[in-house]
């Protein structure tokens, strides 16, 4: 029994973009992977069918859907096995922040864009010195009349080099409080003193352009601030639920790909006349990896169901991600067991599969953190 009730408009909204991603994207994945970068041209294709955040208000272009919508997306693009197209990153992510927190003036003025794939977005957190303690954050926003004077740096910033539009936390030097002081901002391409640095060459996600960038003097007007100013941490807090739980999302979905086809190769593949699969030892293996993967998968359904009707489900999503993520690492070490020589080579999709999952465990908070907070909040 599924735990998820897809209506008929979900089920269709999956079956166009299946159709779409089978033509205009998987074709074209191992040059993208090649080429260490995805082209903005496959993002304004994907806007302009609707694929981009589903969840923004017609009022905006959206379509004003669910979030069911969003973790078909996120499903559907984790099968196509690449991570150049970050759909999830921009749509439940960074534009979430805009929708939220943005005035109506700045919503008009970016949310059509985000929609129709015109604007890329990134959201720029950590820094050479400071990861997941955003209280170590350098980068420095001071008021000038009506504008804000940028200054700092970011790095591993995914979608950096594409990004038409920064979603950016950066400090008042004023305020010593550092959860006090913390503020987002808007920093569009092209703003003189907005520079972006080398592509970081990394051991997996090669689609994916993560980006050192810097700020030298960025003037932006004062109303391209998000919400409250001194209200950044809270609003970072406050939408880490929706980001960890897409984690979770996209982590399962590995996994049962990663499952899918080691069990489809097993079954397919012979020695000494017989296939894999009918060996005791192979069985074994498959059935512990699927009872795991179906575990995973029924807790993260569970948790969607809770996001969708509001409930606080932090300490979930916290174990769900470290969890999921871990599982999805476990999955693609095993395969690489099971499969043997063949998982090595660049031909076979697990060994894509084992670089891509392991930065999983660090991104959105590492597991650790996950960890600590679930703790804190069971009061442990």
């Amino acid at each position: 029994m599924e735990l998820l009730q897809y209506t008929e408009a979900h089920r269709r909204f999956r079956q166009r973009l299946q159709a779409f991603l089978a033509a205009e994207v998987i074709p074209y994945v191992d040059q993208w992977e090649a080429d260490h970068i995805t082209p903005k041209s496959i993002w304004r294709k994907m806007g302009q069918n609707g694929f981009l955040c589903p969840m923004v208000s017609p009022e905006y272009g959206g379509l004003g859907g669910d979030f069911l919508y969003s973790v078909i997306v996120a499903e559907e693009m984790a099968k196509t096995r690449h991570t150049g197209l970050a759909a999830t990153l921009h749509s439940d992510v960074v534009v979430p922040y805009i929708e939220s927190y943005g005035s109506d003036a700045i919503k008009r003025q970016f949310l059509p864009g985000c929609v129709d794939g015109s604007i890329i977005t990134a959201v720029a957190m950590t820094e050479p010195g400071a990861g997941s303690d955003l209280a170590g954050m350098q980068t420095t926003a001071e008021e000038d009349g009506d504008w804000v004077i940028l200054n700092g740096s970011k790095t591993f910033i995914s979608n950096g080099i594409n990004a038409d539009l920064v979603v950016l936390a950066a400090r008042d030097p004023q305020v010593e409080n550092p959860y006090q002081a913390i503020s987002l901002y808007l920093l569009p391409d092209g703003t003189p003193g907005f520079k972006r640095g080398r592509r970081l060459e990394k051991m997996g996600w090669h689609s994916q352009d993560t980006a050192e960038l810097f700020f030298t003097n960025c003037r932006i007007p004062a109303a391209y601030r998000l919400g409250e100013k001194g209200m950044g941490f809270l609003m970072l807090m406050e939408k880490l639920q929706q980001e960890r739980l897409a984690c979770a999302v996209g982590a399962i979905v590995a996994a049962e790909s990663i499952l899918a086809y080691t069990m489809e190769y097993c079954r397919t593949t012979k020695a000494n006349g017989k296939p894999l699969s009918k060996r005791q030892a192979i069985q074994f293996a498959l059935v512990e990896m699927a009872t795991e993967v179906k575990i995973g998968r029924t807790f993260v359904d569970r948790l969607v169901m809770s996001h969708i009707a509001r409930e606080n489900v932090v300490i979930e999503t916290s174990m769900a991600k470290y969890w999921t993520t871990d599982l999805a690492r476990r999955m693609a070490d095993r395969s690489m067991d099971v499969i043997g020589d063949f998982a090595m080579l660049e031909a076979c999709p697990i060994a894509r599969a084992f670089r891509d999952v392991r930065v999983m465990a660090i991104f959105a908070g590492t597991n650790e953190i996950m960890k600590g907070i679930a703790a804190k909040f069971m009061g442990l």
